[in-house]
């Protein structure tokens, strides 16, 4: 089942101005309100060129990429890289960790096998034939260095996106309390919203299967079938949120749902929207909301 987010209930924020930009194999939009609509393009624009220089970094399928020269690493070689790219795999190697390998951008080929060198801006493999694949937490982190380009800019009232499955909301349009977000899992002949949000400096992102799509347990190679998640962070929780958020709602298209909940239950601000799979755990095909309230 598709897992997606859509800004606005019927339509755009009134007064909000688009820009778009295709990288990454998505599509990237800025949403803003702003009186002098060709500054607002400026900023965007210059939001675009970090997405730009990203990809040429973080994308395996571009030639002499960072995350292309490691792949091609032999035991002991060593590959520098750029700040960004660090970064990136560091969060990475935490998300890891924090769902016990749930989230695995290596896809089960061996991320602990990595050594990252951060003062050296390296990384040197420990073993052959590591494949690292930052796919969506790569957008998900593009999406954060967007939103600081736009606050450089003095562009604060926008809402970035990487193809809508990876959201950041900065500050709200006027009169409003945040920008409107839709959760939906479409179906076939059912395009209904789950869920309404409002959000305002906070990150979503969206994981789920499309026909012929699979997310597969990088622990165990068993493919994941329909089942839907979504994933909300504060902003302040994370200095790359949307690049958690990523990492998360993909995890838990694989963890247990009391695995999913005790992680809200722990981290500050953490939310997430779950569609199980019918005769998941013995239920029917249903919405949850974690965490959910206590006594």
């Amino acid at each position: 089942m598709t897992a997606t987010l859509a800004l606005g209930e019927t339509g755009p924020v009134p007064g909000a101005r688009r820009f778009s930009h295709a990288a990454m194999a998505t599509v990237f939009e800025v949403h803003c309100v702003h009186d002098d609509e060709r500054y607002a393009g400026q900023a965007a624009q210059a939001a675009f060129e970090v997405v730009d220089r990203l990809e040429r970094e973080l994308s395996r399928f571009v030639a002499n990429s960072d995350v292309s020269r490691i792949n091609s690493l032999a035991a002991g070689e060593a590959a520098r890289v750029s700040p960004s790219t660090i970064e990136c795999l560091e969060i990475a190697r935490r998300l890891y960790d924090l769902t016990g390998g749930a989230f695995d951008v290596s896809i089960g080929s061996g991320l602990d096998r990595l050594d990252f060198l951060p003062d050296e801006f390296a990384v040197r493999a420990g073993a052959e034939s590591v494949q690292l694949d930052l796919g969506g937490i790569g957008k998900g982190y593009a999406v954060d260095r967007m939103a600081e380009v736009l606050e450089e800019w003095e562009v604060p009232r926008a809402l970035v996106h990487g193809g809508f499955s990876s959201v950041l909301a900065l500050e709200a349009p006027p009169d409003r309390d945040g920008w409107p977000l839709t959760l939906s899992a479409p179906g076939p002949g059912d395009d209904r919203g789950l869920a309404r949000v409002s959000a305002c400096q906070v990150a979503f992102s969206a994981s789920g299967t499309r026909k012929g799509d699979h997310i597969r347990d990088p622990r165990t190679g068993l493919a994941v079938q329909d089942r839907a998640a979504w994933v909300s962070l504060p902003r302040a929780a994370a200095g790359s949120p949307a690049a958690v958020a990523e990492g998360l709602s993909t995890a838990f298209m694989i963890m247990p749902v009391e695995e999913i909940a005790g992680l809200c239950r722990r981290e500050p601000g953490l939310e997430a929207w779950l569609v199980r799979e019918p005769g998941e755990e013995g239920g029917a095909a249903a919405l949850f909301h974690l965490p959910t309230p206590g006594p």
